[in-house]
């Protein structure tokens, strides 16, 4: 029978960017901007408390995404608390393709594993990140989201996930332009059509390889290895603004993004440029620059 941890446990966890262009489903950034989650072991019941984005919205219920993502650890672990409090002050916008649902999973299975004497002897990171990405479906956030900085990410042919670490130039980083109106997830999917062109395919292979050599090294290619041939395009009636967006920033040689499955938009940018870029950002958004966190959930 496990034995659980006295007080309170902190993780905080950082918002994520995946695709980033071409690299639909597998790749993905961790970024400085962090969600902060505490939970303790309490004698009975189920206590959630929930501050900034999302709110309004989410459940204070067991169909919290954090608490869902905690028993599904506990389950792994063989180990079942009494009750639970949970407290989450998010700063990751909901709905807004930066990961907000890959943080709550990630920051869950992580609370749990640290509220569990020896927890890292039942379940280690990548354990935590095939349940983790068991629960979101696909493994290009929680990837990000658990290890940090730029991860490759996908599924074997046998079901099981993978997530293999890349470097990323410290000249790197990134301003997000986020829109006011969120897109969700499942509606930019439902407009993704079941095949494409083979050479369409072939294009967005080779700029996704291009794309783990720019980030490692050479940044100056990030314009050509950003150009999409798979999603954006076939998104384009959900979320127009961005897309618009976007080619205005990529027509001024900026290697701009949509982020996730939108809306938001994420250009690439040397850190001294980022003033600039900034001043771009439309009306009623909102911008953030943001560097390249190469840290993934933290315990505190």
């Amino acid at each position: 029978m496990s034995t659980f941890v006295d007080g309170p446990v902190r993780v905080s966890v950082p918002a994520t960017s995946a695709n980033l262009g071409p690299g639909f489903d597998s790749l993905g950034l961790a970024l400085s901007l962090r969600d902060e989650l505490t939970a303790e072991v309490v004698e009975s019941g189920l206590v959630v408390e929930v501050a900034g984005a999302g709110a309004e919205d989410v459940p204070r219920d067991e169909s919290h995404l954090v608490v869902r993502s905690m028993h599904a650890a506990f389950d792994l672990m063989g180990a079942r608390p009494p009750g639970l409090r949970l407290s989450c002050a998010n700063l990751v916008p909901h709905a807004r393709g930066l990961g907000s649902s890959s943080a709550a999973i990630v920051g869950g299975v992580v609370l749990a594993r640290g509220l569990v004497a020896g927890g890292r002897l039942l379940a280690d990171d990548d354990a935590l990140f095939r349940l983790a990405a068991r629960i979101e479906g696909h493994p290009d956030n929680v990837a990000p989201a658990l290890f940090g900085g730029f991860t490759i990410s996908g599924r074997d042919d046998d079901g099981e996930f993978y997530s293999v670490s890349s470097p990323v130039d410290p000249r790197v980083e990134a301003v997000l332009f986020v829109p006011p109106t969120p897109v969700a997830t499942a509606v930019a999917r439902r407009l993704l059509p079941a095949q494409v062109p083979h050479a369409d395919a072939a294009a967005d292979a080779g700029r996704a390889a291009l794309l783990v050599a720019a980030l490692a090294g050479r940044p100056e290619h990030l314009l050509r290895a950003t150009r999409d041939y798979l999603h954006q395009d076939y998104r384009r009636p959900a979320m127009p603004e961005s897309l618009v967006l976007v080619d205005a920033l990529r027509a001024d040689g900026v290697p701009a993004i949509v982020s996730g499955a939108g809306p938001t938009v994420l250009a690439f940018v040397d850190g001294s440029a980022a003033a600039a870029l900034l001043r771009r950002c439309p009306d009623g958004w909102a911008a953030h620059h943001l560097t390249i966190d190469p840290r993934g959930a933290v315990v505190d």
